[in-house]
């Protein structure tokens, strides 16, 4: 890489694997460590760019050699228990019961939180002396995302340049071929801050974090402050009058208005300050809530982070002058002479606060109904996704991945042959991927008429002719394929069938497709278009055809299950294990169920709508809060109208619909200016799917509705209580 490319200071490159791993120590029984992750092959180089400390060998000479690997301290302890960092060097480690490494040297695990989860670090020239084991190792004209590169460029290096001369390098030792249908192939830099957040690209397995989720939840938590400091404002400035004599003593003994508006600020802030304290001492209890929100191995850790003190306190301060300061400059505007003649609130005061709290109490309207309108928009497009028909079946199948490295290809059809042979399987295929999944193989297709030629990016899926049977794939057209196809027929969707121009699927049927420089493809079926994937991708071109290299799963349809027998699936399930046993005594089973597997495609979405739930319910109750008070505020402002309107004959229902209209007015009109922001934004977050269901018009009118029905139940406990209030009583409180 250095001699071939300039502005280059270091480069890393690595390999991404996992397996089964072998642990012989000296007369002891040896020991096997089944599906280990976090394995890969790196250079020395690798330790140059990541900072690791080193217990035991060096970066210098501890992956300079085939069949050498160096550890991390946890995973040397747990292959060698109870030996010293001393004894474990020299050791040997048996990856897939074939490669041979010795343990040369040992590092400490990073502690902190960090993508880079490695564990195991084999020579990157182990890889290369075992083209055999992997062939692909030293071939341009294929990419992985288990292969990537780290680069260091050097000091003034431009990564444009660098691209550039990376893929002059491709072109070189992969140069285009006449005639080639390939993909255009181009190498890109990734920054290495962009890892943990680029949803485009893969991060060898670890999850991505999305920045559009961690927005999201910003503004979440940013609305539940916001209707916080709205009811605090609004209580406070109605509240106004009680504390009206005590400023105008206070102001009658020398207190500035300066040192009344510090005053109050004060208490806000010990307000907020106790809040954060509750807050911080029940975060253990509402991350345990919410744990399957948090990535595993997330060590959240307040007291070893100082930059989450230093946000609270910052966030505190922020909320209490939110919350306090219009407050104290309204308070602190009084005159000690209008306050000791009772008129502190009264006049144009008096009119500024009250639109203030309408004004105020709208938005926590409007906010809490948005909240609304987008639960149930999420809730409805995760059922339309769920119970949308497909164009495959999904229930009561399940599918087995059997091992990609296993030794002996024919233990796949004894396999096949021995699940077909238990009672509760209703059909087997052998095939590769699932219809619909988050992978996908696809490769450029040309189809020549002699008078057009029509490129397509395809994607493929392998199957036997049991494949489109086990998911009721529709056969519009021909024929199904069978195992003989594998170099001459394919089936093609309608998709693919209407972008080559034929107007129906009988018309495709016998024709050719250069399926390769050296390979043509006869088209002998065509079958109706379903999901590859989930609703957020449109139905791709797509050809089905026997590859038997690519049969690398078992997709089995099981019986019905009856109201007498329903253990049948869990007796076939356990079946076809023991089946697995016999066959794969080394590896561990695992079967999924293809109808969960089309569920987590909406995790996201899933996750969404529980946090909207949670999200919704905190706003209308908050909203619900500030409203009681605001109730209790104004019927205590009104005690003698109440009185008087009962005294000259007025009933409980009149009087409760004239303390509650001026609410029922707030709430319209709340509805009415979000509902256009509301569907705007709706719309957005739908552009996500190809496949979407409606916003129907319903769900603004029973957002509004159940806002309105929320306010008026929480308003009307105050208000039924006034209503029946003795006049005589009220008239003498006054």
């Amino acid at each position: 890489m250095h001699t071939e490319a300039t502005g280059i200071e270091e480069s890393a490159p690595f390999r991404t694997t996992g397996g089964n791993i072998l642990i012989r120590d000296g007369s002891k029984a040896p020991v096997k460590f089944k599906n280990q992750g976090n394995i890969v092959y790196a250079e020395a180089s690798y330790f140059n760019l990541f900072e690791y400390k080193w217990l035991a060998g060096s970066p210098k000479t501890s992956l300079t050699n085939a069949h050498q690997v160096v550890l991390t301290l946890s995973q040397a302890q747990k292959y060698f228990p109870n030996q010293s960092i001393d004894k474990i060097v020299g050791k040997q480690v048996i990856y897939d019961d074939t490669v041979k490494n010795t343990v040369t040297g040992i590092v400490a695990d990073i502690k902190d939180n960090t993508d880079f989860t490695f564990h195991d670090f084999i020579s990157l020239a182990t890889l290369r002396i075992n083209k055999n084991e992997n062939p692909d190792v030293q071939n341009w004209g294929s990419t992985s995302s288990n292969s990537q590169l780290f680069l260091k460029l050097g000091k003034g290096s431009q990564p444009k340049n660098i691209e550039r001369q990376l893929n002059a390098l491709l072109k070189r030792h992969n140069p285009p071929k006449a005639g080639n249908k390939g993909f255009n192939q181009v190498f890109a830099l990734q920054p290495l801050a962009d890892m943990h957040f680029n949803e485009r690209y893969s991060n060898f397995d670890i999850p991505v974090v999305s920045t559009k989720t961690l927005y999201s939840l910003m503004t979440l938590a940013a609305f539940l402050l916001l209707l916080g400091c709205i009811n605090f404002v609004n209580l406070t400035t109605a509240q106004a009058s009680q504390k009206a004599k005590e400023i105008g003593i206070r102001k009658t003994l020398g207190s500035t208005r300066g040192q009344l508006i510090g005053q109050f600020l004060s208490e806000t802030f010990l307000v907020t300050l106790f809040a954060v304290i509750v807050a911080v001492a029940l975060s253990p209890v509402i991350l345990k809530l919410f744990e399957g929100f948090i990535p595993p191995g997330l060590k959240v850790d307040f007291l070893h982070h100082p930059g989450i003190g230093l946000f609270l306190l910052a966030l505190t301060i922020v909320v209490s002058l939110l919350s306090g300061f219009y407050p104290a400059l309204v308070l602190s505007s009084y005159k000690p002479v209008h306050v000791l003649k009772n008129q502190a609130v009264g006049g144009k005061s008096k009119t500024r606060n009250a639109l203030l709290r309408k004004s105020l109490t709208v938005t926590q309207f409007m906010i809490a109904q948005f909240f609304i309108m987008a639960t149930i928009l999420v809730s409805k497009q995760i059922y339309y996704a769920l119970h949308k028909d497909l164009g495959f079946k999904k229930d009561a199948i399940i599918y087995v991945d059997t091992p990609w490295n296993d030794k002996k290809p024919e233990n796949k059809k004894v396999f096949l042959d021995k699940v077909r042979a238990i009672p509760q399987i209703e059909l087997v295929a052998m095939g590769g991927d699932i219809p619909s999944s988050n992978g996908w193989n696809s490769r450029d297709i040309t189809y020549k008429d002699g008078k057009k030629e029509v490129k397509v990016e395809l994607q493929t899926k392998s199957g036997d002719e049991n494949y489109i049977k086990v998911y009721k794939i529709k056969l519009l057209a021909g024929r199904n394929i069978m195992l003989s196809d594998s170099t001459t027929g394919m089936l093609i969707n309608k998709t693919y069938a209407q972008i080559l121009g034929f107007k129906t699927p009988t018309d495709a049927l016998g024709k050719f497709i250069d399926f390769s420089e050296k390979q043509k493809m006869q088209i002998v079926g065509i079958i109706a278009d379903f999901h590859q994937g989930s609703l957020h991708s449109e139905i791709k071109p797509m050809a089905i055809y026997p590859d038997k290299w690519n049969f690398g799963s078992l997709h089995i349809a099981l019986k019905p299950q009856t109201a007498n027998n329903g253990g049948d699936w869990k007796k076939g399930i356990a079946a076809i294990e023991r089946a697995w046993k016999e066959i794969y005594p080394d590896y561990d089973f695992e079967s999924h169920f293809f109808d969960e597997t089309i569920a987590k495609f909406y995790e996201t979405e899933q996750k969404t709508s529980t946090l909207l739930s949670w999200a919704t319910g905190l706003c209308i109750f908050i909203s619900c809060l500030g409203l009681l008070g605001l109730a209790i505020y104004t019927t205590n402002q009104r005690t003698k109208e109440i009185g008087v309107r009962k005294v000259l004959g007025a009933s409980v229902a009149q009087i409760v619909t004239l303390l509650s209209t001026e609410l029922v007015w707030l709430i319209i009109l709340a509805s009415v200016l979000i509902t256009p922001m509301a569907w705007y934004a709706m719309n957005r977050w739908m552009e996500g799917f190809a496949d979407r269901t409606t916003i129907s018009w319903w769900i603004f009118a029973l957002s509004g509705a159940g806002m309105l029905l929320a306010a008026v139940f929480t308003s009307s406990f105050q208000t039924i209580k006034a209503a029946v209030t003795n006049p005589v009583k009220s008239l003498r409180s006054e």
